[in-house]
């Protein structure tokens, strides 16, 4: 039995797919199960919260590996999980991380995800991490004002990121989950093509085939307002202006083959990651 935590998010519900098309026994865990109705009927539903551990014995029951990936801030929704892994006997866990890890000095977001890693390295758990590097889905934070006001807010000016196509993380999520020789693994994965946020809109234009015009942001809290309207705490507003900052610096593009390397083929491309998205910019 494969537990998936964060199935009905972007990387998750991938996963999902990908996992149930190789016939594996699956089991999600969500707090509403409202939100896992579109879920073929044969996964099977857990309802818990890894902010509650009282909830969580009777989802981790039976589980051989477990697929992890803790929401928000901190790193208590990450040992709440470990523990109950531990106390399941779960033989194999996959942690889904970030590429912020690796900076020197580590940024804000690498040392929140930095401190989940060392939970479940401590956890005597055979584990497996990912390091994903920034998603293809962030681009839907522009959804608003391209289909209101037909314009993308640019943050990072001439900085480049690989972004990936968070099914790409859940076909090497699956692969791992499902096969061996991958334990005590840190994989980081991004996209094939590093692109700045102006290359990704002319991309993006193409696909929906309306003109998308690029602003630069005015100030840093522009850009953080631009992606929390209705706010964000101040240590996420600014580790996520360290981010942009960070961003705008490296104009090369941290990218990796890792994806290539395991699954046998190229990463998906951000075009195609367009036309699959077209709608939700239109």
């Amino acid at each position: 039995m494969i537990l998936v935590t964060g199935a009905t998010g972007n990387v998750g519900r991938e996963l999902v797919r990908a996992l149930d098309a190789k016939g594996a026994r699956i089991r999600v865990l969500v707090r509403d199960p409202a939100r896992a109705a579109a879920l073929p009927a044969r996964i099977e539903r857990a309802v818990g919260d890894l902010g509650e551990p009282a909830t969580l014995a009777p989802a981790f029951a039976g589980v051989e590996r477990l697929f992890l990936l803790t929401p928000g801030l901190g790193a208590v929704h990450t040992a709440h999980a470990v523990a109950a892994a531990k106390a399941a006997g779960v033989r194999h866990l996959v942690h889904l991380s970030s590429a912020n890890v690796l900076g020197d000095p580590v940024p804000a977001m690498g040392r929140w995800h930095h401190e989940r890693e060392e939970a479940v390295r401590g956890s005597r758990i055979p584990y497996t991490v990912l390091r994903p590097g920034g998603f293809m889905t962030n681009a839907l934070e522009w959804a608003d004002t391209v289909r209101t006001d037909g314009y993308v807010l640019d943050p990072v000016g001439p900085g480049r990121l690989a972004p990936i196509d968070p099914a790409d993380i859940a076909d090497v999520a699956a692969l791992v989950l499902t096969g061996d020789g991958h334990r005590g693994e840190h994989y980081a994965l991004t996209g094939g093509e590093a692109l700045t946020v102006a290359e990704q809109v002319a991309l993006l234009a193409a696909a929906t085939g309306r003109p998308i015009e690029v602003r630069p942001a005015a100030t840093p809290a522009e850009a953080v307002r631009a992606r929390f309207p209705a706010g964000a705490p101040a240590a996420l507003a600014e580790a996520i202006t360290e981010a942009f900052a960070l961003l705008r610096a490296d104009t090369t593009g941290f990218r990796t083959d890792t994806v290539a390397r395991l699954l046998g083929r190229p990463p998906r491309t951000f075009a195609d990651w367009c036309a699959r998205h077209a709608d939700a910019f239109r």
